[in-house]
């Protein structure tokens, strides 16, 4: 299969993604996080606060403070437990450890790295071991002259306390959802991103986000086996005064091979736990078609122009921005499945959402066009439904003037319902059905194949700030990937857009579920 129709295949013909004949080796699955064997560990702090109303101001972290910042963004948070039977057997128990972020079958393919020079850690290379809340020594010493070279020079790694890596372990997914894990390993880095970025700001830390850097040289950095996991994506955090996407000189650009040659290889045991780890070939093909071997090869996106569209407009009321405590919104994020109840709701509360999920995704990264107003690669699309003052229809949301642009006015649920394989949510009792949408190129014409991922991770960004944005209004949302684009693309006319629908968020007030739970905070 070339990879252009896998691509294809992924957003509109999934069943053609994956053979029919799968079937998954329960049995043989893999653990939800890495753990590495035979090398020196840093406990870290369990005793986390409770609260994280207020922005801090920025001063250099401490390990305690390190602590604190890696659980919110990636700890383990709740042991979830569920039974499942029919009438002829007995119940099955089901365990999942969850996080603060979601994740496609609790199954969190990505893992976190992070070069530390804090005082009281050796300065070096760590991997977050999630299982134990701990950090795990991978190579010491000072790399800040090789990450910014992986980097094209475009960031003073010098100025900056702490770089993190988030990467993607193949088989952790696959082994449940073959190829279609594709698609799910960068929606999920991306949330994961998106809230990297939320709690470091909360941290009084600066950050920005580097799509683009020297893949094998990165790996090798972190002693990684491109066979079975890859950095997606390189995030920089610093609280001193730091130049970011510039390229500041130095030593002439290198490529991959050659910056891999500073360093020895390292070999570091890990256990995944599965013991027949079958081959995906095509997610290995799509790795290696999206590596980048130089910094020739670094792109920014040129902003296109938007298609004129006439249509009705509604102007949202404009809201200050939301003011609220991170920890309570991470503790009490849901996603309902037939939780769902019906009920009026507010422009008030659809204009929180839409405005504190987009205004809040504004980001530095290395995409954008310095020195211009660049419009986001990703965008807002909603159908609704028993909203106070508006139309029940599908709508574009425009971000610049905040307001709806009226697409089809109409019911449109139970097309939408139609369009799901599984009926897990009951879209009837859904006021607020996002779609997030981007180019249906996915700006492989620029990026080559990494444009693909690029975009599925900038669509799970906005999907965590909008999930946020909805428990801070004491909303749910529940993402799916589950839902005939085609179908979707045709309600909101986005072909002559050029836009395709990335991912369906239905989203509104819920009741409570009946089950006990347990948080693993102290």
């Amino acid at each position: 299969m070339g990879l252009e129709t896998f691509l294809y295949n992924l957003h509109f013909d999934i069943d053609k993604a994956s053979p029919t004949d799968w079937e998954v080796d329960w049995e043989d699955a893999p653990l939800p996080y890495k753990l590495y064997r035979d090398l020196p560990v840093f406990p870290l702090s369990l005793e986390v606060p409770l609260s994280l109303e207020q922005w801090a101001a920025p001063e250099q972290p401490n390990l305690q403070r390190m602590s604190h910042f890696l659980w919110y963004v990636f700890g383990l948070t709740q042991i979830s437990q569920s039974a499942f039977s029919t009438t002829d057997q007995e119940p099955e128990l089901m365990q999942s450890y969850r996080r603060f972020v979601p994740s496609g079958g609790a199954l969190y393919p990505n893992e976190l790295y992070v070069y530390l020079k804090t005082e009281d850690l050796p300065v070096g290379m760590y991997h977050y071991d999630v299982a134990h809340h701990r950090l795990v020594l991978l190579r010491e010493g000072n790399f800040d002259s090789y990450i910014a070279q992986a980097l094209g020079n475009r960031c003073d790694v010098s100025a900056c306390f702490g770089t993190f890596f988030v990467s993607t372990m193949f088989w952790k997914n696959f082994y449940k959802y073959n190829n279609f894990a594709y698609r799910l390993q960068g929606l999920d880095a991306g949330v994961l991103i998106g809230q990297l970025l939320e709690v470091a700001k909360r941290f009084g830390f600066a950050s920005g986000v580097y799509f683009q850097y020297l893949d094998r040289a990165i790996n090798h950095l972190l002693g990684l086996n491109e066979e079975e996991e890859s950095v997606y994506a390189v995030i920089p955090l610093t609280v001193e005064p730091t130049s970011w996407f510039t390229n500041r000189g130095g030593k002439e650009p290198v490529s991959a091979i050659e910056l891999c040659r500073e360093l020895p290889v390292i070999q570091n045991n890990h256990y995944v736990r599965s013991q027949r780890i079958k081959a995906f070939p095509m997610l290995k093909k799509m790795n290696e078609a999206s590596m980048l071997e130089s910094k020739q090869s670094f792109r920014q996106i040129k902003v296109r122009e938007k298609v004129n569209c006439k249509s009705q407009v509604v102007t949202l009321p404009h809201m200050k921005r939301l003011s609220y405590d991170l920890a309570s919104v991470c503790q009490k994020r849901f996603s309902p499945d037939m939780d769902f109840i019906f009920g009026k709701v507010s422009q008030l509360q659809l204009a929180t959402l839409l405005q504190e999920a987009t205004s809040a995704y504004l980001y530095r990264n290395d995409l954008d066009e310095a020195h211009k107003k660049n419009e986001p690669r990703v965008s807002l699309y909603v159908c609704l439904n028993n909203i106070e003052g508006i139309p029940d229809g599908a709508y574009h949301y425009d971000s610049a003037n905040h307001a709806l642009r009226q697409v089809d006015l109409g019911d449109h649920r139970l097309s939408l319902q139609y369009g799901m394989p599984v009926g897990n949510v009951n879209l009837s009792q859904v006021p607020f059905c996002f779609h997030v949408a981007g180019d249906k190129d996915h700006f492989i014409s620029e990026l080559g194949y990494r444009g693909y991922r690029i975009q599925q991770m900038e669509a799970g960004m906005l999907v965590q700030r909008l999930l946020l944005a909805a428990s801070a209004i004491d909303m749910g949302g529940h993402p799916l990937l589950g839902f005939d684009a085609n179908l979707c693309d045709e309600i909101y006319k986005m072909e002559q857009q050029g836009k395709t629908s990335l991912i369906q968020i239905p989203t509104g007030p819920y009741r409570p579920r009946p089950w006990l739970k347990g948080s693993l905070q102290s």
